[in-house]
């Protein structure tokens, strides 16, 4: 086997963008001289831990192509290799599912529907700070999880709507959504109250939510959730610059099922409504600035939560990606 310094080459590859000095995202893939094994994967990937996070920090997400990576316990086993902490799941709006270890299913909602752009639970104070993906079973087409430069879009917004940047700024965004006490999978936000808090107890919820700065009004046959204000905007201290982080284009777009408006889903922090011509504005910003990979099996995608946000096309059948989020 080749030296572990000698596993990971940069490439290139179609559906790159070139951002400034660098691309979008980064990719590496095993050298020739390089005969992994799972295990030997996991180790190399240990041990090149500061080269790998160099990558991701510079580009703001890095995909690892052609690793012998199968399952969802190859899976694991890489993202442990990287030592990070794991985030529980506490707070999220997607139906998912435990599938070993630290490892979930991505959002289950139908293959029909586009999941809009997001950082990854920007709507809850805790937030993971790196999300790994991982394609287990390849779509039989589309699929694609789109993926945007957070700064770009907010020097973009900040340059055609000054006002309405200031405004978020200063005021903050509220989400409002209501939760049913199980999950539907039909809805991309239809984790149910019980499993978005992890518990069957309402008391038990109550505290959880109260940790999570989210208020809890019990329904009949639900709960609402509110959330906020919080902030819209970040400061990305590693990168020394702001950021756009909310999920604004998401709630308004995309938080819709039998329970929820997406037109109420999200406000100004003072509780009025936000201006739709500038959400679909911002939208058409996500998309022009993105850069969309189709999946081929055995890839490992992993983001910078705090650089860049996420989005899923649809997509025909079969279709698996994994998912794991860190601290």
């Amino acid at each position: 086997m080749a030296a572990d310094d000698d596993v990971f080459v940069e490439t290139r590859i179609p559906e790159q963008k070139a951002v400034g000095v660098g691309v979008f995202p980064a990719v590496v893939s095993p050298s020739p001289t390089a005969d992994l094994d799972q295990t030997s994967f996991a180790a190399a990937v240990s041990s090149q831990k500061p080269r790998l996070e160099a990558l991701l920090r510079s580009s703001g997400a890095l995909l690892l192509r052609g690793f012998p990576l199968r399952s969802a316990a190859d899976f694991d086993r890489t993202v442990a290799a990287f030592r990070y902490d794991e985030l529980p799941y506490v707070g999220g709006a997607a139906p998912r599912t435990n599938v070993v270890g630290r490892v979930f299913t991505a959002n289950e909602s139908p293959p029909d529907q586009k999941i809009p752009f997001h950082h990854e639970m920007a709507q809850v104070p805790e937030f993971p700070s790196k999300l790994f993906f991982f394609c287990e079973v390849e779509p039989g087409s589309g699929g694609e999880t789109p993926i945007v430069l957070s700064h770009l879009v907010y020097e973009k917004m900040r340059a055609r709507f000054p006002e309405f940047v200031d405004r978020l700024e200063e005021q903050g965004l509220i989400y409002t959504r209501v939760l049913g006490e199980g999950d539907d999978p039909s809805s991309p936000i239809g984790r149910g109250w019980q499993s978005t808090f992890l518990t069957k107890d309402r008391s038990v919820a109550e505290e959880r939510a109260a940790k999570l700065g989210v208020k809890l009004e019990w329904l009949e046959d639900g709960v609402k959730t509110i959330t906020g204000p919080i902030p819209a905007i970040r400061l990305d201290h590693t990168r020394g610059r702001k950021i756009w982080f909310n999920s604004m284009v998401a709630a308004y777009t995309g938080w819709e099922d039998a329970r929820n408006d997406p037109v109420k889903a999200v406000t100004f922090g003072d509780g009025t409504p936000l201006p739709a011509d500038i959400i679909y504005e911002c939208l058409n910003i996500l998309e022009e600035e993105s850069v969309a990979i189709g999946w081929k099996k055995g890839d490992i995608l992993l983001v910078d939560n705090l650089a860049t946000l996420h989005a899923r096309r649809p997509f025909d059948p079969p279709r698996r990606i994994l998912a794991s989020l860190c601290k």
